[in-house]
């Protein structure tokens, strides 16, 4: 029973430690995306063509 309550604080602790590495590295930006804005421009931005008002005299 002792081993029990061992495993579950040192599954707490790894658990309070993969946590705080995941929010260390948001907050140092590690996930900012870097890639997209730099090639945001070869993507195609038209918009599609509206259909036109036929119903004029």
């Amino acid at each position: 029973m002792s081993a029990l309550f061992v495993l579950i604080g040192l599954s707490l602790l790894a658990a309070l430690g993969f946590l705080g590495a995941f929010i260390w590295s948001v907050r140092k930006g590690q996930f900012d995306d870097d890639y997209t804005p730099s090639i945001r421009i070869l993507f195609d931005d038209t918009v599609k063509n509206q259909p036109s008002d036929k119903s004029t005299p």
